[in-house]
């Protein structure tokens, strides 16, 4: 070996050592992580859970708060001889269930070791306080406080969510953040904000002796760590809103969303039948009556049901024939009792006057017209094709929020479907299918699957004049910011002067007066210039959905609604009376005299038993 390389050996050996000497003083003296790990079996972490963040309205209003509840925690191999019969009087449970669970330890208690588990949740205040006070008569067991959730206001399960304990799968796909007896928002607002809401959990640390007996704290507690509360969240929910909008649904099925246009703030958000908040708070307790309920009240409709839009669609195919050129304002068309194509093939509708223009065939929902639209649209000569004109189509619908997730920060929102000449031609076969073959979705039929959401943002549009922006559930606050696409305007590809041809139809089917051949007289409000389209959307499940989506004040919206109710029938029957009632109430702060008995009908209306349950 050359005199060269053993410098350099003897260079690199000294370096290697110095690094191993720095690693070890930072072992040893500096960072203490790796002394606390080795002492681990001698100390325990008693854990102090966080106080969730609070949840607030747009006014101000707690609408999920917390409270105080206590659970019963027993170390087994702690545990000394007791009285099982005393502890169970004093928990007021079944000596029974007392001597199972020890049973249970003591079978599993190599496993567990010194691990502290939870024998009995949410223990309330008397209960917890009998304990307390008889505590020592029980070694091995102890009380530990918690905050579980509080709703002073019935704002809706379904819209809130639920808080519950994390289970194996939850801790494994989050890991490193939760550990079992860990609590997580589930659902809803709960689990979109959970990350914000949770808070971090603190401890306090004990060292225990030769005896497994917990003796002092460790280092007089200057390892502890205090519990961070989470950040309270401020939404845009209208509680006193979404409380009335929640009273007008029960006893139906559907849903009512209502949106601030100018924002894309969701005000109200009801799916019925839904969660009464009264089960959140103990979600384990009621969780297999809600699950065995036929009207899955944990389905939450508003973003998760695809339905068929019905005549509501209508506007969307008459401002894409605006915008193609295929029809102006003054273009008339028949309609005799409906549209008739092919031999003795007709798709029907209601009597009115005929012929009509654009604003009349809004005011009126002509199915008729609007076919002759949309066989325009995909017969139009500046294409090569029908394959070609109805994925154009494809995209102007795209474009009003349809077909995709809107990407609402609310969570498990679906996007719902929208057919493309790739569907129809893997159906019928390419160059076999025509306009005549998926003419049902002139009229927002066929394959078009649209959710509550999605419906209200078309409304919202409509106010706008041919903007949206992306609905959403959560305000900027002190130390929350949303994410700023939820301040963008997203355009159509309409132009934004043919809504103003389209809105003085939904005007005047409201406003037109009883007899005019408007559809939605029925919703009309003095004073408040309610501009709307009524829908009835066939169901192959039964009776027709009613639908209705209406916004005010015309000129200047401050509120969008639609209405969405299964087996109702007519859009005008049930859909309108409560979208306009829920216009009211926001506007006006309460219900004229005039419509009280409108109002009592609906609050009273019981629908479930046309809805055919799974």
């Amino acid at each position: 070996m050359t005199p060269g390389r053993d410098k350099k050996l003897m260079v690199g050996l000294c370096c290697m050592a110095l690094i191993l000497i720095v690693k070890l003083f930072v072992i040893q003296i500096v960072d203490d992580k790796y002394k606390i790990d080795a002492s681990n079996n001698s100390m325990v972490y008693d854990i102090i859970y966080p106080t969730r963040g609070i949840i607030y309205d747009r006014n101000g209003k707690i609408i999920v708060g917390n409270k105080v509840a206590y659970d019963l925690l027993v170390t087994p191999r702690e545990v000394g001889p007791f009285d099982t019969t005393l502890l169970a009087s004093v928990l007021d449970v079944p000596t029974e269930f007392i001597k199972d669970k020890m049973t249970e330890y003591r079978r599993f208690r190599r496993k567990i070791g010194y691990q502290t588990v939870v024998m009995i949740r949410h223990i309330n205040h008397e209960t917890y306080m009998k304990f307390a006070e008889m505590q020592y008569k029980f070694p091995g067991f102890k009380g530990q406080a918690r905050s579980i959730r509080d709703y002073p206001i019935n704002a809706g399960g379904n819209l809130l969510g639920y808080v519950s304990e994390v289970d194996a799968n939850f801790i494994k796909k989050h890991q490193g953040e939760y550990r079992s007896g860990d609590y997580a928002g589930k659902t809803g607002i709960e689990a979109a904000m959970e990350k914000e809401l949770k808070g971090e959990k603190g401890y306090h640390i004990y060292l225990r002796n030769y005896r497994n007996q917990i003796q002092d704290k460790y280092r007089n507690g200057e390892m502890d760590k205090e519990a961070v509360p989470g950040n309270d969240v401020v939404t845009t929910i209208d509680a006193d809103l979404q409380q009335y909008g929640q009273e007008l649904m029960k006893n139906k099925v559907g849903s009512l969303v209502a949106i601030e246009p100018k924002t894309g703030e969701i005000l109200t958000m009801v799916s019925s039948p839904g969660i009464d908040v009264e089960m959140l708070a103990d979600i384990g307790k009621h969780y297999t009556e809600i699950i065995q309920n036929p009207y899955k009240p944990m389905f939450n409709r508003a973003v998760q049901a695809p339905y068929p839009p019905g005549s509501v669609f209508k506007l969307v195919n008459g401002l894409i024939g605006l915008q193609e050129g295929v029809i102006s304002p003054q273009t008339a068309y028949p309609c005799y009792k409906g549209y008739h194509y092919g031999r003795n093939a007709k798709l029907g509708c209601h009597n009115h006057r005929s012929p009509l223009v654009f604003e009349e065939a809004i005011m009126m929902s002509c199915n008729a017209y609007f076919c002759y639209v949309l066989k325009n649209v995909l017969e139009n000569n500046k294409y090569s094709n029908i394959d070609a004109s109805l994925n154009k189509w494809q995209e102007y619908v795209q474009s009003f929020g349809f077909g995709h997730k809107l990407g609402s920060d609310f969570p498990a929102e679906l996007g719902g479907t929208l057919p493309s000449a790739k569907y129809y031609n893997k159906i019928y076969g390419k160059g076999h299918w025509k306009f005549s073959t998926i003419l049902s979705i002139s009229i927002g039929q066929g394959e078009i699957g649209v959710t509550p959401l999605q419906i209200a943002n078309l409304c919202a549009i409509m106010a706008n004049r041919g903007y949206y922006i992306i609905p959403h559930i959560i305000k900027d606050s002190q130390n929350i910011l949303i994410d700023p696409k939820y301040k963008e305007k997203k355009y159509t590809m309409v132009d934004s002067s043919y809504f103003n041809l389209a809105v003085p139809g939904m005007w005047r089917a409201v406003n037109s007066g009883f007899g005019s051949g408007g559809t939605a007289s029925i919703a009309a409000v003095e004073g408040l210039d309610i501009c709307g389209k009524t829908g009835t959307a066939q169901n192959p499940r039964g009776a027709d959905n009613s639908v209705f989506i209406c916004f005010a004040p015309k000129d200047d919206p401050k509120i969008a609604v639609a209405a969405y109710l299964e087996n109702a029938g007519f859009g005008a029957t049930w859909a309108a009376p409560i979208g306009s009632l829920l216009i009211e109430k926001y506007l006006n702060g309460e219900i004229s005299e005039k419509r009280k008995p409108l109002e009592k009908r609906m609050l009273e209306g019981n629908l479930l038993s046309r809805v055919k349950k799974n």
